[in-house]
């Protein structure tokens, strides 16, 4: 009795404490900071508010040690009475609308990554970073059944786990007989909804099979991420007992949210500090500095100059752009690289899988349709469908490594074509009609049709790609393994210093840093046109129109996705040193490198 006296007067102090916080915590402007949370959160008719876990532990570690991480249940049920009881004080007439307050924590400063959840973790507080790949429809679950008994009586009762209890006594006849029977109009729902988080691509583990963490929503919080987002899931690790008569040894974990932080897409995962960002600024002063950060891609591949710039304006890419009719113009760049066997065409792929601020690699040998844009699968338990995010969907806002796409089957390649193009994933499949974001940059390679390019041929008959999905490339490379005793006896001394760790394939800038410049410069550099600039590239384009009809056959038609293709080139090229302007020397690259492309297909420009 006197254990149960104390624990009701720790939940007292730790209420009052709670209380306390909530009416005195001022920000850095010295304004109440929940104070003003609150009247915002009834001004928008809303039972949810945000409370930064730093602001408590600046306020009151105390209540953080003790309380909050060693019970969090009840610690996010005693906040919620002390909001409610805030509400009661100064604006009473709002708990009328309203039958819960929900507080929810952000801020959480220890992130667990999904491997690294174990059982010692059951019942606390836990921030886990994930993409999700799953997510059922939204449904509604009861949380308080009413039951009536045959005497008349009406209970409700709480529903805690998967299953509906009766009540084994009725309050009113006192009877544990008779028969109960369920309302459900007039029982109580919460709107849910279950998703499965899956391992971020670029932490995975090599030659590991991902983890993935089922996560139960509810309330505001669902339909707040669709598949392909990357979220950090705030909540409860809890276990999912088995339905079965017997008492089951072995359960399976899941994390209960309390809010759920869609991460702002593309390129938050990357933190620049400010000494970073001088860093970046300091080299984008350098004159040499696109020739350095060419150079220090795939410093241990010797030579293909060309193609290395291409890969270098793939990842710092365009500038995407939405007209006021709302028609969006891709700002991502496409490469594709044909290549004798040989050329370190995988290699080249496997290493901006690693530099890109975000990617995923794939070979097409193994992927098929479903597994490149979304898949529509069948639970197992339910028997509901629900969608499945691919390749694509994954790399949204970064690079798509697809390795042997001409070994991937006709059907699977066309899946690939609005991907590249509108950047959308469009699904409709057993009664799910969605529209996934796919905005990445595609990198293929693959091999000629008949293992080694034949010069005597064209690149229709040398290669195993429709024209279709050519044309969707910006940059087309062929990689021939043609002799040259100069150009052997250079790669050969390369290949040794490489076998031996010399410094000759030292990179001037380090993979870290030019990680950082790319998510830099693709997040705050938007270069426009200049006039000179833009003469520069209609001239030429208007040019290769007109060779294009002198060689009707050619194997890459001149659309006007070519011309795009040189504006988008031209952006990079100007974001490769960090300025805001398009001038005539990026327009001039460009259009070296299209005509540097249209001569190793066999065009004569």
């Amino acid at each position: 009795m006197a254990s149960n006296a104390t624990d009701t007067l720790l939940a007292h102090d730790y209420f009052a404490e709670i209380e306390d916080f909530l009416l005195n915590y001022r920000d850095e402007s010295g304004e109440h900071k929940y104070r003003e949370l609150i009247r915002r959160m009834i001004l928008e008719e809303r039972y949810d508010i945000e409370i930064s876990f730093m602001d408590i532990v600046n306020y009151n570690p105390k209540l953080v040690e003790e309380y909050i991480v060693k019970d969090p249940e009840s610690a996010i049920i005693k906040f919620a009475e002390a909001v409610k009881h805030i509400i009661e004080l100064y604006y009473p007439e709002y708990l009328d609308k309203i039958s819960r307050i929900i507080p929810r924590f952000k801020d959480i400063p220890l992130l667990y990554k999904i491997r690294d959840i174990r059982s010692i973790l059951i019942g606390k507080l836990v921030a886990v970073e994930g993409i999700v790949v799953r997510a059922t429809p939204p449904k509604q679950k009861m949380v308080e059944a009413l039951f009536i008994h045959e005497c008349g009586s009406e209970i409700y009762v709480p529903i805690t786990g998967d299953a509906i209890d009766k009540p084994m006594i009725c309050p009113m006849c006192q009877r544990s007989s008779g028969s109960w029977r369920l309302i459900e109009e007039r029982s109580r729902y919460r709107d849910f909804q279950r998703i499965v988080i899956q391992e971020k691509p670029e932490e995975m583990p090599a030659g590991r099979m991902p983890r993935s963490l089922e996560v139960d929503v509810y309330d505001i919080l669902v339909d707040i991420a669709r598949p392909g987002d990357r979220v950090i899931v705030i909540g409860i690790l809890k276990l999912r007992g088995g339905g079965a008569k017997r008492v089951k040894s072995l359960y399976d974990i899941f994390l209960e949210a309390n809010n759920i932080i869609v991460s702002q897409r593309m390129l938050e995962e990357i933190e620049i500090s400010k000494e970073d960002e001088e860093r970046i600024k300091e080299l984008a002063k350098d004159p040499l500095i696109r020739r350095k950060i060419i150079a220090s891609i795939a410093p241990a591949i010797h030579g293909l100059w060309d193609l290395k710039e291409a890969i270098a304006l793939l990842l710092f890419g365009g500038n995407q752009k939405i007209l006021p009719d709302s028609t969006r113009v891709r700002g991502d760049i496409h490469v594709l690289i044909i290549g004798d066997p040989g050329t370190a065409k995988s290699q080249l792929l496997q290493y901006v899988s690693r530099i890109a601020p975000r990617a995923v690699y794939t070979t097409g040998k193994g992927a098929t349709a479903a597994g490149l844009t979304a898949a529509v699968i069948r639970d197992k338990q339910s028997g509901e469908y629900y969608l499945e995010a691919g390749a694509l969907v994954l790399a949204d806002g970064g690079v798509a490594c697809i390795d042997e796409i001409d070994k991937m089957r006709e059907e699977d390649r066309v899946a690939i074509h609005e991907a590249m193009e509108q950047q959308t994933i469009s699904i409709a499949k057993a009664g799910i009609v969605a529209r996934l974001n796919a905005r990445t940059s595609v990198l293929a390679a693959g091999n000629p049709r008949y293992g080694r390019y034949l010069p005597s041929r064209s690149i229709t008959e040398n290669v195993n790609l429709p024209p279709t999905i050519l044309s969707r490339f910006d940059l087309i490379f062929v990689v021939k393994d043609i002799p040259n005793p100069e150009k052997d006896s250079r790669l050969a001394r390369h290949i040794s210093a490489v076998h031996s760790y010399s410094e000759v394939v030292k990179p001037f800038i380090d993979v870290d840093t030019l990680r950082k410049y790319i998510a830099y410069a693709r997040k705050y550099i938007k270069p426009v046109l200049t006039e000179e600039a833009r003469k520069m590239l209609e001239d030429f384009f208007i040019e290769m129109r007109k060779r294009s009809l002198e060689t009707p056959d050619s194997p890459i038609t001149i659309t006007a996705r070519q011309y795009e293709a040189l504006i988008r080139l031209a952006e990079a090229h100007s974001k490769m040193a960090l300025k805001n302007e398009v001038t005539e020397e990026d327009a001039a690259e460009a259009i070296r490198l299209m005509k540097s492309m249209l001569e190793s297909v066999g065009i004569d420009v």
